[in-house]
């Protein structure tokens, strides 16, 4: 089990973004959330086997997401626990 932190710049808020997020991590078995950020951004954080997180990273960068992804800067780590789901903050 690992952790995918992931920051998506571009148009990502008010487009439906979040909830699109969520279902795909569903789709994919992961726990986690996908939180607007002040900036504009959108932080995703997922935990689940490495396949699916990069099958939800895959997803975020497919040009098929609501709004418009600019960038995506992601990271890896172990995984924490504590999620339960997959909900938008």
């Amino acid at each position: 089990m690992e952790r995918l932190t992931a920051f998506v710049h571009g148009y990502v808020q008010g487009v439906g973004f979040r909830w699109w997020t969520r279902s795909r991590a569903l789709e994919l078995g992961l726990t986690g959330y996908a939180k607007n950020q002040p900036d504009g951004r959108v932080l995703v954080v997922a935990e689940g086997p490495r396949p699916a997180l990069e099958s939800l990273l895959a997803a975020l960068r497919s040009g098929q997401t609501p709004g418009r992804v600019d960038l995506v800067v992601e990271s890896f780590g172990p995984a924490r626990g504590g999620e339960n789901g997959f909900t938008e903050r």
